[in-house]
């Protein structure tokens, strides 16, 4: 049988949530911390623990069947790959930072001026598009510091809290892109059986993530409302008590809207609400 490997960031903010998401998977791997390939031994697929700035070439062509890396560097990279999932982690901003006194109001301000990044080509179409002439200087790491140092007028770089901007005088400007982790494949991998499977996987623990399982208890006749709050995946569970004339309600419902709805289930008499997380969720 085939396998398929799979290549994720072996450090940094996405190597946690890229293992924990494969072992709720149901994936049952080891070594992954010392080594740069851990086999699986229950599903027919070997991990590649890489740069992130490697993975979608390793996808590209072919090396690797899969990975999981933040969509920005799949567009800085240009790499010619499949998205198949986005994965709902690692959620940050490529942003334009200026320092906290400067003269800068508006994109056409940048026209002329210098901009720092280590993401020159998603630079560079961001400000063709927005018709903005300015000078991108490259540079590797620790981009925030060069308007203190004189070497640009601004910066463009990725931000999550704010906090390193904060830091060194900097405020955001503008937004460039957003990114999140996604699960990438190569041209022509999504039709393949084993990927389908493994993709199916993903969706079910993203799924439950986002999901509640909650049991409340309510009077028949109050019944058909709560039905109409808590419509579950095609209808809930409706299993009648000791207690004559009360049953209880089992369904599954998104978080957000189970605490957008929680006041009218009150309303509607619903009592002894149990919420419960989901592991996993096939459809």
């Amino acid at each position: 049988m085939k396998t398929l490997k799979i290549a994720i960031q072996k450090s940094g903010r996405l190597n946690d949530k890229s293992v924990e998401l494969l072992k709720n998977c149901g994936l049952s791997f080891e070594n992954y911390k010392s080594s740069l390939i851990s086999p699986v031994s229950n599903f027919p697929l070997e991990i590649l623990f890489l740069r992130d700035d490697d993975i979608p070439e390793y996808v590209q062509d072919g090396i690797a069947d899969l990975g999981i890396v933040g969509e920005n560097v799949i567009q800085e990279t240009e790499a010619d790959v499949s998205y198949l999932q986005m994965l709902g982690f690692g959620k940050c901003s490529l942003k334009l930072a200026i320092p906290n006194q400067c003269s800068i109001k508006s994109l056409a301000d940048l026209n002329g001026k210098s901009i720092a990044t280590s993401y020159p080509v998603i630079l560079k179409k961001f400000l063709e598009n927005n018709n903005v002439k300015a000078d991108i200087r490259t540079i590797s790491g620790s981009v925030e510091i060069s308007p203190g140092l004189g070497l640009s007028d601004a910066i463009c770089d990725l931000v999550s809290t704010g906090g390193t901007l904060k830091s060194n005088g900097l405020k955001p400007f503008g937004d460039v892109m957003h990114s999140e982790a996604v699960l990438i494949g190569r041209k022509g991998i999504e039709e393949e059986a084993l990927t389908q499977e493994l993709i199916q996987r993903v969706q079910s623990v993203l799924r439950a993530r986002e999901t509640k399982y909650v049991v409340l208890n309510i009077e028949q006749k109050n019944l058909e409302a709560i039905k109409a709050l808590l419509p579950g995946i095609k209808s809930p569970t409706v299993v009648p008590l000791a207690e004559e004339g009360w049953a209880a309600v089992h369904t599954v419902i998104p978080e957000k809207d189970f605490w957008n709805k929680i006041s009218e289930l009150k309303a509607a008499g619903a009592q002894g609400i149990v919420v419960m997380p989901i592991e996993k969720i096939i459809l």
